[in-house]
């Protein structure tokens, strides 16, 4: 190690950039990693993978800050930690982006231009800003292996997600089913339920009341339902057995106040639940009848739209029907079935035998002949038609705008229809109790991500829907036989092309097309049939669920790295990928391996704007990174994101934030690490010069206490790691830097650095401030990883990032000097102090910079050791001690005015003149004996208040704690020797401000001229003036000072300088 070189001023872009340069070529990342080998305790990472199909924004850049901070953590602490990068290549996202660069909006357009020459472009697509992430993941710092990632589209990834599905498969957890699933027209594919969740938006749609006619009975039943579309599909009604029914007759028209379209003829007669008859009629009705819903089964009605559907050989169509899910809680208490576009709908019409038929088509569009108005329409945009129709047959009660949560397309932004269709499912129903049980082995944080948001939802957990109607993405993997229907899944290459047929060509990868070529020998005794693949692909969540051994290639190869590295320790993501990654991570592990294959996760909260709304192109408050790392650094803007708010809180991401972060903590951290090697270089300071070392019990104990505070923050700095808390650490130890080293230890300490003979103190003092600048940017450095590095090479001359971390761990020992608890009680008593003597100035009107004669310390501990700090904190020549606050107090005697008042009346003026001028003590002492008398009145103690008040000429301020009182008094008498130096130290700190404005090294001498006019400086100040400023050349009051002469004043007096 040598002397430390002085930094000059701070350029953060051009210091980053330095180290970015100097990380790679000595290979930094890959060394931090093989320093730990030997440690054999891994600490493993897996990263989400993302898509380059999009360019990286401020949201990535949260993520990439928490997954980096907290893998660097880790290494520091002894543990191995590699961090492989990841690309997720698969599906809509990427699918919809071509399709919206080739133009081809269905999937008829696509298999038009052909699914390989589709596929290709999809590839090409999924890296068109992958030099954009990697140039954004490299500025930020996140240390992360990019060159060999693991990539959902490699063949080695579908084989490992092939083989997961044949587990699956074997276990009985794969199955093909019909079920209703939510659907999207426009990308022509079904969606899971956590897929689903991620797009609820509110809406206010249109809700109708349905007039259903009985047949054989002039009543009509009253049914609700909130999607018109779907009553042409409508084949039954559903009603509770035991709900209690009304038959009721209007008898009044709708009242003045009925708005819309519909309405009831007097005396017709409808049904509905009884408790929602206030809630539904807008007529005036008398009942007629009561009765058990289970009164109504079985009574048939006639449709709403006939030919619409094919009754068929159902006997139940178009009749009315026991359910279990129908409720009084809305609607009119009797539920409009179609069977196809609803869960319970579809459930209750297997049940009962309705017609299961489709009256919409997979483009979202009413099939031909359901009717002549709705043909080939899309069925969102014919619920107005729809009313109308109803409105003219009579068949319209009501209808309303009904506001209410509805499921969107998470990538194109349209609703959502719920379809009854073919799909290949993951009987999670049937683990759920098992995936429950991992999920609560997880460390979630915040915990209630996991016990709440994924807990709750995990116990209602459905079937996971996996295939898709889609092109891009994994194939599924089962092939069916025509000829005896047997299902065969595939669970890897090599099984596949024993299967095959002989005329089935070989794949050149497992993509769509060329699998679908693929035909397999059916495997079922005495079946010859040739086997074809399914055409779905798998959800591209499933993909990234098999992250955590599909980036190894396992079962297949790297069993090693495999069972070394699961359960991963450590994954990281924004909040929505609770029903998202983390939750396809849990279910595909659970059901393969039956276990968690993660066991810490950080859920993020959101990241919006300075205003907390969202942010968006169309609002014009997206915020690009790459405007802060080139103003600010990385540095900042890692900083102020990880210190603004919890991890798990919406961060409001305001500009302005960054700015201030790095004035105050990098600026800040900057030129107290320029002190150090301005001084350490002018002195020829080596921290490792043996001869040179003082012992820390040989230290001031100003120096002890900034290296215990120094101790007490990081230990309060590595529990807020523990837990979670990064922004409460970065708080800590920006406290510490400010406030500590900065505003007091190191301003305590200039004095101690200017004495140009060496000397024990001046070396204690450097040795100091190396060390607590160490243990900051260890500390620091997983948080704001390049200055830490740039100070640390610095002083120490090896990377930051190969430093263990000072707190020590099970790993690596602990570095950090003991804590003397008395030292820093008793420094955090002489800074309240010092604080409140500053107080008492601003009350007092009293500047800065004018000392007090004298000060007084009343009550409290002995803080003789620090006499002379706080002494000079007070700026007082002398700082002594006194048992009570007596000496410099007076009595105070106030009227009770009340009292008075009923007393005196007229007389009072007089009373309150004599009160005025009275001797208090003396007044007093009279009430006392009780021969006190103001204006021929008698006074009691009743008659006035008493209070201490400081005598003319001093001031005081109490500080309060549980061991009792502490004062501080200030003497504010004033005199020409006072005036004098208080002049000095202005006109020295005016000349220091030129000098660094004018950039003038620490060590450079000054030529100096310098004009008072109010009062006369003492030769001794001017010498203090000379010394302070290392000024050369000087005069004093010399002639007349030039025009082009620094000019202040202060309280009167005029001073002008010029400094060269």
């Amino acid at each position: 190690m040598s002397v430390p070189v002085s930094p000059g001023e701070l350029d953060p872009v051009a210091l980053e950039n330095s180290l970015m340069r100097l990380w790679e070529d000595e290979g930094t990342f890959s060394k931090s990693i093989e320093a730990k080998r030997e440690n054999n305790s891994p600490f493993t990472f897996l990263e989400g993978p993302p898509t380059a199909n999009g360019k990286p924004g401020i949201h990535h850049v949260i993520s990439r800050l928490f997954k980096d901070l907290v893998c660097r953590w880790k290494a520091m602490e002894g543990h191995v930690v590699e961090r492989k990068g990841g690309w997720d290549t698969h599906g809509l996202p990427v699918e919809i982006e071509v399709q919206k660069q080739l133009d081809l909006m269905s999937n008829e357009a696509i298999e038009e231009f052909g699914m390989e020459a589709f596929n290709q472009k999809c590839k090409e697509s999924v890296w068109t800003y992958e030099e954009a992430w990697r140039e954004m993941t490299e500025r930020m710092g996140f240390w992360v292996d990019m060159d060999d990632p693991y990539v959902t589209l490699h063949d080695e990834y579908i084989e490992s997600a092939w083989w997961s599905l044949k587990q699956m498969f074997d276990k009985g957890l794969l199955f093909r089913g019909h079920k209703v699933l939510p659907y999207c027209p426009q990308t022509g594919t079904s969606y899971s339920t956590h897929e689903v969740s991620q797009g609820y938006k509110e809406v206010s749609e249109p809700a109708v009341f349905v007039k259903f006619r009985l047949e054989g009975d002039d009543a009509s039943v009253l049914a609700w339902t909130t999607t018109p579309w779907t009553l042409p599909g409508n084949v039954g009604l559903a009603v509770g057995p035991e709900v209690t029914y009304c038959r009721v007759r209007v008898t009044d028209p709708p009242s003045e106040s009925w708005e819309g379209r519909g309405g009831a003829e007097v005396n017709e007669e409808l049904i509905l639940a009884k408790d929602l008859i206030g809630s539904v009629l807008r007529n005036h009705a008398e009942v007629i009848e009561e009765f058990p819903g289970s009164d109504l089964v079985g009574k048939a009605y006639s449709p709403l739209f006939p030919g619409a559907i094919e009754r068929g050989g159902s006997e139940s169509a178009w009749t009315i029907v026991p359910a279990d899910f129908v409720t009084t809680t809305d609607g009119t208490g009797v539920v409009h079935t179609a069977v196809m576009y609803g869960e319970d709908d579809y459930r209750l019409g297997m049940e009962v035998g309705f017609p299961a038929q489709h009256t919409v088509g997979m483009d979202g569009k009413f099939v031909i002949g359901v009717h002549e108005n709705l043909d080939g329409r899309y069925v969102k945009d014919c619920d107005d038609e729809i009313i109308n129709l109803l409105a003219s047959r009579g068949l319209l009660y009501r209808e309303h705008e009904y506001t209410h949560d509805y499921p969107h397309c998470w990538r194109t932004d349209h609703p959502l229809l719920y379809y009854a269709m073919d799909s290949w499912f993951v009987r999670m129903t049937a683990v759920r109790e098992q995936i429950m049980s991992h999920n609560a082995s997880v460390e979630w944080a915040p915990e209630w991500t996991g016990t709440k948001r994924m807990g709750e939802w995990l116990s209602n957990i459905k079937d996971w829907a996996i295939s898709r109607e889609r092109y891009w993405g994994t194939p599924i993997p089962v092939w069916i036989c025509p000829a005896c229907g047997n299902e065969h899944c595939v669970g890897s290459i090599e099984e596949m092309n024993s299967m095959k047929t002989q005329d089935s060509p070989q794949p050149p990868e497992l993509h769509r097309p060329y699998v679908d070529e693929v035909r397999l020998v059916c495997p079922k005794d005495g079946c010859s049939g040739e086997m074809s693949r399914e055409p779905y692909v798998m959800d591209c969540w499933f993909d990234s669920g098999c992250a955590s051994f599909a980036q190894w290639h396992y079962p297949f190869e790297n069993e090693d790295v495999f069972s070394g590295s699961f359960p991963v320790d450590y994954i990281c993501e924004a909040v929505d990928q609770t029903r998202g990654w983390f939750y396809s991570l849990l279910a595909v592990a659970t059901s393969v391996f039956d276990e968690a294959c993660f066991r810490r996760c950080l859920s993020l909260g959101h990241i919006l704007d300075k205003d907390g709304k969202k942010m968006s192109k169309s609002r014009g408050n997206v915020v690009d990174p790459w405007d802060h790392f080139n103003k600010e650094g990385a540095d900042s803007i890692r900083w102020y994101m990880a210190t603004q708010s919890a991890p798990w809180s919406p961060t409001n991401f305001d500009p302005n934030g960054v700015r201030e972060s790095y004035a105050k903590m990098f600026l800040t951290l900057w030129n107290v690490f320029r002190f150090h090697t301005d001084y350490a270089a002018m002195d020829g300071f080596d921290p490792e010069e043996e001869s040179g070392f003082v012992p820390l019990q040989e230290r001031s104990p100003l120096d002890r206490w900034i290296l215990s505070r120094a101790t007490e923050m990081a230990d309060t700095y590595h529990s807020n790691f523990v837990s979670w808390d990064f922004h409460k650490a970065g708080r800590a130890l920006e406290e510490f830097v400010v406030n500590d080293l900065s505003n007091w230890y190191v301003r305590r300490s200039r004095r101690r650095l200017w004495d140009e003979a060496d000397s024990i103190d001046k070396r204690a003092c450097q040795h100091t401030l190396h060390d607590a600048l160490l243990i900051v940017c260890r500390l620091m450095s997983p948080i704001s990883p390049f200055m830490p590095d740039h100070i640390h090479r610095n002083l120490s001359g090896h990377s930051v990032h190969l430093a263990d971390w000072p707190v020590g761990s099970e790993i690596v020992d602990r570095d950090l000097p003991p804590r003397d608890f008395s030292l820093e009680q008793e420094m955090s008593l002489v800074r309240s102090l010092a604080e409140a003597g500053r107080r008492i100035r601003v009350e007092s009107n009293r500047r800065q910079r004018l000392p007090c004669r004298i000060g007084w310390i009343v009550g409290g501990p002995d803080l003789s050791r620090f006499s002379d700090i706080l002494a000079e904190e007070l700026n007082v020549e002398k700082l002594t001690t006194e048992d009570d606050l007596d000496a410099f107090q007076k009595v105070v005697l106030e009227p009770n005015r009340k009292v008075l008042g009923s007393k005196c009346r007229s007389d009072l003026p007089a009373v309150l003149a004599q009160l005025d001028t009275a001797d208090p003590e003396a007044l007093l002492l009279e009430i006392e004996a009780g021969i006190a008398a103001l204006a021929g009145y008698e006074i009691t103690m009743d008659d006035i208040e008493i209070r201490r008040a400081e005598k003319e000429g001093f001031s005081a301020h109490t500080l309060s704690f549980e061991d009792g009182d502490v004062s501080i008094v200030l003497d504010m008498h004033t005199d020409a020797e006072l005036l004098s130096k208080g002049l000095a130290r202005d006109i020295t700190r005016r000349i220091q401000a030129k000098r660094k404005e004018l950039d003038m090294q620490v060590e450079s001498t000054i030529d100096l001229s310098v004009w008072v006019e109010g009062i006369e400086l003492r030769d001794s100040d001017w010498e203090h003036i000379i010394t302070e400023t290392r000024a050369g050349e000087n005069s004093l009051n010399e002639g007349n000072a030039p025009g082009d002469s620094d000019i202040f004043e202060v309280d009167g007096t005029t001073v002008s300088f010029q400094i060269r």
